[in-house]
């Protein structure tokens, strides 16, 4: 995800058609490199899975992530972005986004989102889930329900001819109906074979405004649902993000192309794992 304000225009060599909003429109036969890529974040959150327990630590989770990248031969988008050094970010309990892997073991109840960008041949693929350290608690689990639900929501609203308004609108009339709120100060974002490029893509706003959607469009929807007010504050490290009042924070992403009738998911998971009360 990204923070607002407005992204840059990012240069990008194989650039073809795009929008009067600056947004890239793909070819047909670009959706195969971004199922590639999509594909293997999912898989690698797949894998992981397992080794989100108890006692284990962030930083052990972004080492398993990054030996992962490298043996899939795939490369790392995140090592190096404006001086980050880790494979994932991996935000526990009230850290929104763009926490830091380190040091620090997990406790029994322990939410946490791990969001995974890799690039295959050129392609971006970007995903995250949530996942439980030992027995997830009531309001956890709720938490967890209504943001998975409401990056459907916005899912559903993803087609030729709707706004990307209608999206933003669909995951905000949802969540505010629980009770709870989105974040508004971060967002999701183009991409394709670039990192992040336009649109923002919103998690609020109003039905029938912002840019059309059409065919060729790629971007990402990622939501994050505090259980109290929506707003963040930065720490000191320039990149955790963690919720002002400490209530609970939850964050779905999928990678989505729009088609001629709907869209396509790039970083479905290939074991069904997406959900962290998966079988």
């Amino acid at each position: 995800m990204i923070q607002l304000p407005g992204l840059k225009k990012v240069k990008d060599k194989h650039q073809g058609k795009t929008t009067r909003d600056g947004i890239r429109i793909h070819e047909a036969a670009d959706f195969a490199g971004m199922h590639k890529a999509g594909e293997l974040a999912a898989r690698i959150l797949d894998e992981v899975a397992d080794h989100v327990f108890v006692g284990q630590t962030t930083g052990a989770l972004d080492n398993l992530i990054e030996n992962k990248v490298n043996t899939a031969g795939a490369t790392s988008a995140t090592i190096g972005y404006k001086g980050y050094q880790h494979a994932s970010c991996i935000s526990v309990n009230h850290v929104v986004c763009h926490g830091i892997p380190g040091d620090k073991k997990l406790k029994d109840g322990d939410i946490l989102n791990i969001d995974v960008t890799v690039v295959v041949d050129g392609w971006f693929g970007d995903t995250s889930r949530m996942f439980v350290a030992g027995k997830l608690s009531r309001k956890a689990e709720r938490l967890i329900q209504v943001t998975h639900d409401s990056l459907f929501k916005g899912i559903e609203a993803v087609r030729p001819g709707n706004t990307f308004g209608d999206i933003g609108n669909a995951i905000q009339t949802y969540v505010e109906a629980q009770r709870m709120s989105v974040v508004r100060d971060f967002c999701g974002h183009g991409l394709g074979r670039v990192f992040h490029s336009p649109p923002n893509v919103l998690h609020y706003g109003r039905a029938g405004t912002g840019p059309v959607l059409e065919e060729g469009m790629f971007f990402t929807i990622e939501p994050m649902v505090n259980l109290g007010r929506p707003e963040t504050k930065v720490l000191a490290d320039d990149w955790t993000a963690v919720t002002r009042d400490k209530s609970l924070s939850a964050q779905f992403e999928h990678s989505i192309g729009v088609t001629a009738d709907g869209c396509e998911l790039f970083t479905l998971s290939p074991a069904g794992r997406f959900h962290p009360t998966w079988g």
